[in-house]
């Protein structure tokens, strides 16, 4: 059902510095075209006591970790105790989260991490929200325009959503689990605490709390 898959049912918007952002809307990947404005308006707003202002509208946390490789274009906001590392580069329009990770290699693009993220190794996150404490394994990413150019539309079984936008990524709920290697296709949408097997093309919904093994096997995970 797509109601499985609204904002309420996918994030904890404490655990966001993003949370105003997602405020009136429905679905997260509503929140997309309004990154960029969000930011810049957010970023004023951030004590100066604890955030270093960079030109280019750029605002870094004093207690984060960059790397001096690493590459931040705005604009930017990077929290709390995050960790930029060797070679990372953020494109623009990103939110990284209070002790998020962001690894060598990897490349961000309008989007908003929650807090505790991590996308350590090698991983292409473009046009997409991915909630507390999602991790996505080494090498896997979200692929964010469909191969037809045509606009992404979010399925689940018969259920559909247009979506009216080009590019779309991937929303990762709360503790998503992404196994290494896989591919998120455009509009994909995986529920709290879902666990995505390596190596996996995913299109469409994953309801939470399931495994994904391949779409023709989605199981439940047992407590």
């Amino acid at each position: 059902m797509m109601k499985d898959y609204t904002i309420a049912n996918l994030l904890d918007l404490n655990e966001t510095i993003a949370g105003d952002l997602f405020e009136g809307k429905t679905y997260p990947w509503e929140v997309l075209p309004e990154i960029g404005n969000f930011i810049v308006k957010l970023g004023k707003t951030l004590d100066p006591e604890e955030y270093e202002y960079r030109e280019g509208d750029i605002w870094i946390a004093k207690s984060a970790k960059v790397a001096p490789t690493a590459s931040i274009n705005g604009p930017a906001i990077i929290g709390k105790d995050a960790e930029i590392r060797h070679c990372a580069f953020i494109r623009g329009k990103a939110i990284v989260g209070e002790g998020a990770v962001v690894g060598n290699s990897t490349e961000l693009k309008n989007v908003v991490l929650f807090n505790k993220v991590q996308v350590p190794h090698y991983n292409y996150v473009g046009d997409s929200v991915l909630g507390f404490k999602a991790h996505m394994g080494a090498g896997s990413i979200c692929s964010n325009v469909k191969s037809d150019k045509k606009l992404v539309i979010v399925k689940d079984g018969s259920e559909t959503v247009e979506t009216g936008m080009k590019k779309f990524g991937a929303m990762l709920g709360d503790h998503v689990e992404v196994g290494c290697g896989s591919v998120l296709n455009p509009g994909t949408v995986i529920g709290r605490g879902a666990h995505i097997y390596p190596l996996s093309p995913v299109r469409g919904c994953v309801p939470a709390n399931h495994i994904y093994k391949s779409k023709d096997e989605i199981i439940k995970i047992h407590e």
